[in-house]
């Protein structure tokens, strides 16, 4: 039996809140997108909830779920997901954050935080210096730890105790996210001030817990103390900017999650186009083919997303499908910037899906388009809101939605999904 080619794009934080500046409609409501206007008309659409009712996901247990691996049930935190993501070793035992740069003011013993994401100005080169400078000159005693800058503000920080495992069953320094067992989860309102990293609820009195708080918050202050002085922050400062001089842990994971490959589980040979380390992580522990697709280089995200489209439609031979991950939309929503949303999902529809539709033969192939969650200008954080899907290509039948866009979605033949229910059901349009 020959499969039809499956091409699931995932729009990273697409999902809005209705906005009064908009007319009550939603970023991607009010975009200009004749081409996934076309393939919501010509295909079959619905809703998505990715990971649960009342979770404000990040993207590792979104993009879990969305690929058909119930985060509920295989995830293990967020930073063995990012070190895989680099090539940074886990082992049973090491503790593994996802950590972003940010900028601090000391507040009595502690810190308030003045930017999570340093400005988000933040260079991959001037990252890199700076965890080169922690690297060299923070120790720890009993201890070793392997910290890597990886894209703008964001890194990975794994610890390893000489003697002893430690324990992910800790609290995030960074307060802007919590906890629900391994699930990292947004938080819409928090107290702007580093958490001192303590074991878990339940967790209190477990050695394994009460070490990893220790050298988590040992290493906070020492490469607060390194980062403080370092002369790419004198720079940054002097020409206005913040500096990077503290570094925010999150979504621990002491080991990695075991996950049934890909192919196993569901049959396709899946390749991927992603930009972001959690992302590559994911698609290498589940097998899957990665496709070296280009980051934005001078020409801007246009050209990006041309070149992208192009590889995509050459890269589609040697698959069954593509996994295709298009930050674009997430970053201006977190800046609380609903025109430079707007204008991502517009360059995102004309260039990328443009090209892509213009040459992908839609008799022999299935095309998705959802998003790993919501992320809301109005309040600058990723949400629970569900997410709009829509299914097009050989064999599907049109329905009555004839665009794309969250209310729009709440009228469609597909109803309302769950994330992992997404992945077996284009799987069985493709061997239909």
């Amino acid at each position: 039996m020959t499969l039809k080619k499956i091409v699931y794009v995932i729009l990273d934080g697409l999902g809005d809140d209705a906005l009064e500046p908009l007319g009550g409609r939603t970023p991607l409501e009010a975009a200009a997108t004749p081409n996934l206007d076309r393939l919501a008309r010509d295909g079959r659409n619905g809703y998505v909830t990715t990971v649960g009712e009342g979770i404000a996901p990040e993207s590792d247990i979104a993009v879990f779920a969305i690929l058909g691996y119930d985060p509920h049930e295989h995830h293990t935190g967020r930073g063995p997901l990012e070190a895989v993501g680099v090539g940074v070793e886990v082992n049973d035992g090491d503790l593994a954050y996802r950590v972003n740069f940010a900028t601090v003011e000391r507040d009595g013993d502690g810190w308030a935080i003045v930017d999570r994401r340093v400005g988000r100005d933040l260079s991959s080169d001037e990252a890199r210096a700076l965890a080169d400078e922690v690297q060299r000159n923070v120790k720890l005693e009993g201890a070793t730890f392997d910290l890597r800058a990886t894209i703008g503000h964001r890194g990975v920080l794994v610890i390893r105790a000489d003697n002893a495992k430690l324990s992910a069953e800790v609290e995030n320094s960074d307060p802007a996210y919590g906890r629900e067992g391994a699930l990292g989860v947004a938080k819409e309102t928090f107290d702007n001030h580093v958490v001192h990293v303590a074991p878990v609820a339940g967790h209190e009195n477990d050695p394994a817990a009460q070490l990893a708080s220790r050298l988590t918050n040992e290493w906070l202050r020492a490469s607060y103390e390194v980062l403080a002085a370092s002369d790419v922050n004198v720079k940054r400062e002097s020409r206005g900017k913040l500096a990077g001089n503290f570094v925010l842990t999150r979504d621990g994971g002491d080991h990695l999650p075991d996950l049934v490959p890909f192919k196993k589980r569901f049959g396709p040979e899946m390749g991927c186009f992603v930009e972001m380390p959690v992302e590559l992580g994911i698609a290498r522990l589940t097998g899957m083919g990665i496709v070296d697709a280009p980051a934005a280089g001078p020409g801007g995200v246009r050209e990006q997303y041309d070149a992208w489209a192009a590889l995509a439609l050459d890269a589609i031979d040697g698959y069954d499908g593509l996994y295709i991950h298009i930050k674009g939309p997430d970053v201006p929503a977190h800046d609380g910037d609903h025109e430079a949303k707007i204008k991502s999902i517009e360059e995102i529809d004309s260039i990328f899906f443009g090209r892509l539709l213009d040459s992908l033969d839609l008799s022999k192939s299935i095309v998705a388009v959802t998003a790993d969650h919501s992320t809301s200008c109005a309040r600058k954080a990723h949400t629970d809101a569900p997410v709009p899907l829509l299914v097009a290509g050989a064999g599907v039948s049109a329905d009555d939605v004839t665009s794309y866009g969250e209310s729009a979605s709440r009228n469609g033949a597909l109803g309302h999904l769950k994330g992992p229910e997404i992945m077996p059901n284009l799987v069985a349009l493709a061997k239909s």
